[in-house]
């Protein structure tokens, strides 16, 4: 799931790093990321997944990692199953 995630990065030109070199836990926040590419981002994952987030995972702390991000699509994942 994680590589499925980093892809939708690497396709994403509004962020000013290269999510390749960072890792699972590594701060996407403090790598550059903005609020506008987190929505973006946000946008990408829902659309791939076929997923909402709900507002109270509309977080800093859940877009704050790939590991984080991987961990709130498992949890929507399991719950439209």
């Amino acid at each position: 799931m994680i590589d499925q995630i980093r892809s939708l990065f690497v396709g994403n030109e509004t962020l000013p790093f290269d999510v390749e070199k960072l890792s699972d836990q590594d701060n996407l926040y403090d790598a550059g990321m903005t609020s506008f590419a987190s929505v973006q981002i946000m946008l990408a994952i829902e659309e791939q997944f076929d997923i909402e987030f709900p507002e109270e995972m509309l977080t800093r702390r859940t877009f704050a990692s790939l590991a984080n991000i991987a961990d709130a699509v498992s949890k929507l994942t399991k719950e439209a199953a």
